[in-house]
């Protein structure tokens, strides 16, 4: 890695760093400790409260089990999974009435530099490695991420995705496509999150892992704050009755983030206060598993890092399959225009790039659009159905050429013609000069219709922060040790990602660190 590149991480490690070494201050909170002997438990002061809450532990547990899973999306499935496999007796805890989370509608794009038919290699698509895949993810997180932690999805991806294709018969479409923020092509399209979640949740299954829905976890119990204090169980809600669920092996949670809580996006990035920002995902997505693990004295970093996604609904916030589209197809030659007609940045920039250019552009700017012929549609993974179903919806907009297109969107048709001849010319010539987007031989000019135009505007969309994790999936306390059975993977952990996560990157870390937390609790 670069010089440059080491001292801007460094000095980012050492802002990560700030939060453990509180080890002298909380040390004197070991205090604690004395308050929870005779049977109470551990509650550190929750955040925005000025005390801490002593609850009594319970004492009788209406149900023993080898690992409990929080959350039944990709990571979740895929530590019960894994634990199963491995011989524990795995259950899953979802608080929704159905299966899935975020992940099953998530745009099922998934970030490795393989798979098992070679798909990149056979369609030329240049080279790639687990290595580039790693100091791309580095990079793109502004050298926040934590290497250890990159290092375990970018090694993992390839073998993870094979597993959900062999073992839970998920099906990827024959093409990979390069997403804003990555040097290559290794982006794998399914069409939505589902193909995973159900592949992975029929691995589950057939492993003798259980689910069940409509179960809230309330509480999670630990007796003390010494290091050798592990996590004795769980407390859950389902329906109206309240119960306690003691652990043998593990707790894992993969309950997912916060971007759906308003105030404690508020708190960490006070930019997204407010009722005024859409949000991509399900009301489920409210961060209280974080707040409990807090609690018990689990530590957080980079809590800060919010991602808005560019491509959203401009009206919903929803991330449907056309919205999806602006995402897989920068490498193989959609455009991004404003209103006017005319780019703003380069389509192969990072998503946060994306949306504060968009931003930029004032109320007044909203929506921007994506322009693409349809000849591209099954280059980056789309379908005709997706299409005409985009077109049945109103999402898409369709014309036979680029000056029909833009006047049934409303643009200005000389400005918009004269853009994509420019962009065209711009593929012949191997060149951008606008803003200087690396030009690929994957890249298609729009020469012939019918063309397509998607409208689109930033939605709150991941929380790149979350709790402090090491390499083992193992969750990290305020004194810089581990808690012992208490595990995380997924969007509930921070440090993967740094300052903004690569497009595609979410469900590989998600199923690697999933399977780490779920092979390391069944060992326990």
């Amino acid at each position: 890695m670069e010089t440059d590149a080491k001292k801007v991480m460094e000095q980012n490690e050492q802002v990560v760093a700030k939060g453990v070494n509180r080890r002298s201050f909380l040390k004197g909170a070991a205090a604690l400790g004395a308050l929870t002997a005779g049977g109470m438990a551990l509650n550190m002061a929750l955040p925005g409260t000025a005390e801490a809450v002593e609850r009594a532990l319970p004492k009788k547990w209406d149900e023993t089990v080898d690992i409990v899973v929080v959350g039944s999306g990709f990571a979740g499935c895929a530590a019960a999974a894994q634990a199963a496999i491995e011989g524990a007796k795995a259950v899953i805890l979802e608080k929704m009435p159905t299966y899935g989370g975020n992940s099953i509608i998530n745009g099922g794009v998934y970030a490795s530099w393989d798979d098992k038919f070679h798909y990149r290699e056979k369609l030329n698509l240049g080279n790639d490695s687990a290595n580039l895949h790693m100091q791309d993810t580095i990079k793109g997180g502004d050298y926040f991420s934590i290497p250890a932690l990159v290092k375990v999805m970018a090694d993992g991806a390839t073998d993870a995705l094979n597993w959900m294709i062999d073992d839970g018969g998920a099906v990827v479409r024959p093409t990979v496509v390069r997403a804003g923020g990555h040097s290559a092509y290794r982006t794998h399209p399914a069409g939505s999150g589902s193909v995973y979640v159900n592949a992975l949740k029929r691995i589950a299954e057939k492993n003798g892992a259980k689910i069940r829905m409509g179960t809230e976890v309330k509480w999670i119990w630990r007796a003390n704050a010494d290091p050798k204090s592990p996590v004795l169980g769980v407390e859950v809600k389902q329906k109206n009755k309240i119960t306690n669920i003691r652990i043998k092996k593990g707790l894992i949670l993969a309950s997912g983030g916060f971007s759906r809580d308003a105030k404690m996006r508020a708190d960490h990035y006070p930019y997204l206060a407010g009722d005024g920002w859409n949000c991509t995902n399900h009301k489920g997505a409210t961060g209280e598993i974080i707040r409990y693990a807090q609690s018990i004295g689990a530590d957080t970093l980079q809590m800060n890092f919010i991602q808005l996604y560019p491509y959203a609904d401009p009206d919903t916030g929803i991330l449907d399959t056309p919205a999806l589209y602006p995402f897989n197809g920068p490498g193989n030659g959609i455009v991004y225009v404003t209103k006017q007609g005319k780019r703003f940045i380069s389509e192969l920039a990072r998503r946060d790039h994306v949306s504060f250019a968009q931003i930029a552009l004032g109320p007044q700017g909203k929506p921007t659009y994506t322009i693409f012929s349809d000849e591209m549609v099954e280059k980056f993974g789309g379908t005709r159905k997706e299409v005409e179903m985009g077109l049945k919806h109103n999402r898409l907009t369709v014309a036979d050429s680029i000056a029909e297109l833009a006047k049934k969107i409303g643009i200005p048709a000389d400005a918009l013609v004269d853009t994509i001849d420019k962009h065209n010319r711009y593929l012949a010539e191997g060149k951008d000069p606008e803003f200087n987007k690396p030009i690929t031989k994957a890249m298609t000019p729009m020469l012939k219709g019918p063309f397509y135009a998607v409208a689109q505007w930033p939605a709150v969309h991941h929380t790149m922060g979350g709790l402090r994790i090491n390499d083992k999936a193992q969750v990290i306390d305020v004194f810089g040790d581990v808690i012992p059975k208490l595990y995380a993977a997924g969007e509930v952990t921070g440090g993967v990602h740094g300052s903004n996560r690569l497009g595609s990157n979410a469900i590989p870390d998600c199923v690697v660190f999933g399977r780490v937390a779920g092979k390391n609790a069944a060992k326990a």
